[in-house]
């Protein structure tokens, strides 16, 4: 990889909650450039592995699987061999078990490669948990989203809410630290700003004014 590859790569990394895929979304729209969900790309592996009735503990049965995943974007929906799952993936449910599957090596390697293909030498805005620090690297512009605890379950229960989905949120928020817990203890690519990204705390923040902040952020950096 080289620096060049990735020069037009914006990350933006961050726990649950913090507002990652929402600003992501939006700053893309706002720069006329790709948005990169790698969260989704993480469910659809999930939702492989439950399709084919296979334990998300069996990390040999999913090493097997993996060459029989084709994960693509199109459209703003993500479609997992060649099915549109872009609904059936935004569950609590498909949420725990990519944060579980998240931990294994394969997984982690068979996705950043697919993060990385399609980020090579295009303007994008991709946002996770280890793009600034593992799948981009080389990123020019990067940031790191946080929020109080509570702040991110409750825009968590919200969402969830607003799709239908019954659950309370103590149940969200006892999901978040679970989360939260695996995705900074996992040993491979765990969950950390990277140094040289830009640190910034959402918890009182709107959309609005995060956006704002990344923007002149991003122009301050530019040659003028």
């Amino acid at each position: 990889m080289t620096d060049q590859e990735f020069a037009g790569v914006i990350t933006i990394d961050g726990p649950a909650g913090s507002g990652k895929s929402t600003i992501a979304k939006q700053l893309a729209v706002k720069l006329g450039i790709q948005f990169l969900d790698t969260g989704a790309m993480y469910r659809a592996v999930a939702l492989a592995c439950l399709q084919n009735q296979i334990s998300l503990d069996n990390s040999e049965q999913i090493q097997k699987l993996l060459p029989h995943i084709d994960i693509r974007f199109l459209d703003g929906k993500i479609y997992l061999n060649r099915h549109d799952v872009s609904n059936q993936i935004r569950t609590a449910e498909l949420a725990a078990a990519a944060s579980k599957i998240a931990i294994l090596p394969m997984v982690r390697s068979f996705l950043n490669h697919l993060q990385r293909e399609i980020g090579r030498n295009r303007k994008i805005v991709t946002e996770g948990r280890d793009q600034g620090t593992a799948v981009f690297p080389q990123a020019r512009f990067k940031f790191f989203l946080i929020a109080a605890q509570e702040v991110r379950a409750q825009r968590r229960w919200l969402d969830l809410q607003s799709r239908g989905q019954n659950i309370s949120f103590a149940e969200v928020l006892a999901e978040q630290i679970e989360r939260d817990h695996r995705d900074t203890h996992r040993e491979i690519d765990p969950l950390q700003a990277a140094k040289d990204a830009i640190t910034l705390d959402t918890s009182s923040m709107t959309t609005d004014e995060v956006l704002h902040k990344l923007i002149q952020e991003i122009n301050r950096c530019l040659p003028h």
